[in-house]
């Protein structure tokens, strides 16, 4: 039900236009080709400026995990700004988009589904650490990712032991049901439900 998929495991590849890194977290089908994904979790390391890959039919949501941060302008004039730890933003993949880097290399999660075959939702979970920190979530959908993008947090499902996430770790469960999580520790989680359509 649940997989450990640990950062210091992921593997680094060209983007698509070959203008930086991204490493793939998950991916449905499994190890399916860029043009043939349902969707696609990544990390992508940003280290200059340009024009962003372009994927015609698919829902991007992008989140600033390093780095002081992007301007994201659309062709049409409209400018994503990302400027502060886990700003997010939301576009369609076929729009023609340039990056403007504000100080420097950045990273950054990307979350990529198929518009009509799927859909996702990231949220931002944070704990604070503190006495009062845990927090509890029921998750259900087809897959569930929990991806840790700030400090360490331990993740309990029903009455499992707790798993640990450190940075860029995630947790991936499939077909959770009114299943209960709770989180402890200091960070902040990306969580994301996918269902099928």
């Amino acid at each position: 039900m649940a997989t450990l998929l640990r950062g210091a495991d992921l593997v680094a590849a060209p983007w698509k236009n070959g203008g930086g890194l991204t490493r793939e977290i998950a991916a449905f089908p499994h190890a399916a080709g860029l043009d043939a994904f349902v969707w696609r979790v990544s990390i992508a390391d940003v280290a200059q400026a340009g024009a962003f890959s372009r994927f015609a039919g698919i829902d991007r949501t992008l989140v600033l995990l390093a780095g002081a941060g992007m301007l994201l302008d659309e062709e049409q004039g409209a400018t994503h700004a990302l400027t502060q730890p886990l700003d997010i933003a939301r576009f369609a993949g076929e729009t023609a988009i340039d990056a403007r880097l504000v100080d420097g290399a950045t990273r950054d999660f990307n979350l990529m589904v198929r518009r009509g075959a799927a859909t996702g939702e990231l949220e931002l979970w944070r704990s604070k650490g503190d006495a009062e920190g845990v927090s509890s979530r029921v998750l259900s959908a087809d897959v569930v990712l929990l991806f840790c993008a700030a400090g360490s947090l331990d993740v309990t499902l029903g009455d499992t032991a707790p798993v640990t996430l450190g940075m860029d770790d995630t947790l991936r469960i499939d077909a959770p049901e009114a299943l209960t999580c709770k989180l402890s520790g200091k960070g902040a989680l990306l969580a994301i439900r996918l269902q099928y359509l």
